[in-house]
């Protein structure tokens, strides 16, 4: 065996074990956990039994609509892959876009994706206010955090909405929705054609 081999064994030997003692934080759809990459590796980093915790997890959230993205907390207790798992409600981005019934946020800065009314924004601020991260702040507070959400997502809060001119903007939205995504795919294949 060459000096080398033996050194790198000796110092493989006196190296300590990485410990990992921050949470893997990770979004899982409910019922939807499997041990595919990028959840299967993460948890095989942290020497965490994948089967058993895709079985816990997906057991623990069968009561919820299967597909909802779920922010999860995953901290390795013991080496011997022992874990708590804390399963957060959904993002605020997802029930803003819920209520406003719309899939992807704004296209362009100056657009408007979809309109939701102050209850919308209160309700949804008191089911955000139960999570453990948001536990400190007022309710107050989270209404204020979920504005600057809505905004970002291009969504505009109103007092009142009227169904039939709703109706009308969703419309028009949709139409200014495919006129753009068929102007990306234009700009797409002209891009391969002059590079091809």
């Amino acid at each position: 065996m060459s000096k080398v081999v033996r050194r790198s064994l000796a110092l493989k030997k006196t190296m300590p074990k990485v410990e990992h003692n921050t949470p893997l934080r990770v979004n899982i759809p409910a019922g939807l956990a499997n041990a595919k990459p990028p959840l299967g590796s993460q948890l095989g980093q942290r020497n965490i039994n994948i089967a058993n915790f895709c079985k816990d997890f997906n057991q623990r959230t069968q009561n919820i609509k299967e597909g909802i993205p779920l922010p999860c907390r995953v901290k390795v207790v013991k080496s011997d892959g022992t874990y708590e798992l804390v399963i957060h409600n959904p993002p605020a981005t997802y029930f803003l876009k819920q209520a406003a019934g719309i899939k992807k946020g704004r296209h362009i800065k100056e657009d408007v994706a979809g309109k939701i009314t102050f209850k919308h924004l209160y309700e949804i601020a008191c089911i955000k206010a139960q999570d453990p991260p948001l536990a400190l702040l007022t309710l107050q507070q989270v209404c204020q955090m979920l504005v600057g959400i809505a905004r970002s997502c291009g969504i505009e809060i109103v007092r009142t909405l009227d169904p039939e001119k709703h109706a009308e903007f969703m419309r028009q939205r949709e139409e200014a929705s495919k006129e753009f995504t068929r102007k990306l795919q234009e700009a797409k294949e002209s891009k391969v054609l002059r590079g091809g």
